[in-house]
């Protein structure tokens, strides 16, 4: 019965924010963003669309490069248990980066306690740094949040976060890098 319970809240902690709807997910200049294997609704059709990135690896090299939970988290979609990584309570002045490409992700001034676990900022860098992608993924649909240099999983966007955005960016620690301000 104990692990009906933590099951029960695991799932609850990784529902996405009330209201989300099934449309597709667009940059600032309407254009549709979409993973290599993901559908995206468009004009009232479903159709395939390919992403490209600057940073390209095999997996063998990403395997190489990264941890076996950097692996995991970029590459496989993976998500790190909540209250586990080393950025979620971190306080420093500086820049997250991508932790797979070295990408300038989120500065530490957009960084705020969202209680959830997770690290969560309530804006990027630049819209550029980042991809949105329709997550159809665990019987749900979410906005997940890519590198947009190399296509890494970083986590999920959700309309639940703080002004002036009311966005949360909901990364994993694993996904990231750090590099101290001045």
């Amino acid at each position: 019965m104990k692990m009906f319970y933590v099951y029960t809240l695991l799932l609850f902690l990784s529902l996405p924010a009330c209201g989300q709807q099934d449309q597709p997910v667009t940059d600032s200049e309407g254009v549709i963003l979409a993973s290599a294997d993901a559908d995206v609704t468009q004009n009232g059709g479903t159709k395939k669309s390919k992403q490209t990135y600057e940073v390209t690896k095999t997996d063998a090299e990403w395997k190489r490069l990264l941890t076996p939970e950097q692996y995991f988290v970029l590459r496989e979609k993976g998500t790190e248990p909540a209250f586990s990584g080393k950025y979620n309570d971190h306080h420093e002045k500086g820049t997250y980066t991508c932790a797979a490409c070295g990408n300038e992700l989120f500065s530490s001034d957009t960084k705020f306690d969202s209680g959830t676990g997770w690290p969560s900022y309530f804006k990027p860098i630049s819209a550029k740094n980042v991809r949105e992608l329709t997550d159809r993924s665990m019987g749900m649909v979410r906005t997940e949040v890519v590198c947009g240099k190399c296509g890494g999983h970083l986590g999920h966007v959700f309309d639940d976060g703080p002004k002036p955005t009311g966005l949360r960016y909901c990364l994993n620690s694993a996904a990231l890098g750090f590099k101290k301000g001045k």
